[in-house]
């Protein structure tokens, strides 16, 4: 079978981490999303917790918040100054993401991955979505706290999610012109939303 990768992009209490472990279930293939900090890690030799730091650094940083720094490609050198830097910590992760491509199938969570692999010539890009009441009840029970802290959780990872994106790709996150599916997965259950992605993906297995 021909290598192929989704990308899920996902709202915070969609469902997407969630949907993202039982496609890759149901298609036998590998899931990444926190672990590919470990093979960053590896990869560049760089300390994992840096990796693991490096997004708390961003979210206070008004820089950030304001600025783009459109991921190209590139890598910093070991003997430079901005070796660990957020943006080369980020640019390791782009490099896994696409040696993994080059070596399998698999499902990734965030990142940006439907931006750093956007060349890739079976890459199909789902965005997940829902009611931010449903997803409010979706955190409130997957945490085990009240509406006020779910309702403050989900704004301010969203709020983040937004930003990365933006920083990364010079995109808007919610741009859905820049997906192949988007899913209300209040409106379908988890497990039709798997299944319509499956179809999709052979589909353009079939095609390509």
């Amino acid at each position: 079978m021909e290598k192929f990768v989704i990308t899920i992009s996902r709202c915070c209490g969609a469902g997407g981490t969630t949907i993202g472990k039982r496609l890759a279930q149901d298609l036998g293939i590998s899931f990444y999303d926190k672990n590919l900090l470990h093979l960053a890690s590896e990869d560049s030799g760089i300390s994992e917790a840096l990796f693991a730091n490096a997004d708390e650094r961003l979210k206070g940083s008004l820089l950030y918040k304001v600025s783009k720094r459109v991921y190209k490609g590139e890598l910093i050198p070991p003997e430079s100054d901005d070796f660990t830097t957020n943006q080369n910590l980020f640019n390791y992760q782009a490099k896994v993401l696409k040696e993994l491509a080059q070596q399998e199938s698999y499902v990734a969570i965030g990142r940006c991955a439907d931006f750093i692999l956007k060349d890739h010539p079976r890459l199909i890009r789902i965005f997940l979505y829902a009611p931010f009441e449903d997803c409010v009840v979706h955190e409130m029970e997957k945490h085990s706290i009240g509406k006020r802290e779910a309702e403050r959780l989900i704004d301010k990872t969203d709020k983040y999610r937004s930003e990365f994106h933006k920083h990364y790709t010079g995109h808007d996150w919610m741009e859905m012109e820049n997906y192949d599916i988007c899913i209300n997965t209040s409106a379908v259950s988890y497990e039709r939303t798997v299944q319509i992605v499956e179809d999709y993906v052979k589909k353009i297995l079939e095609e390509k």
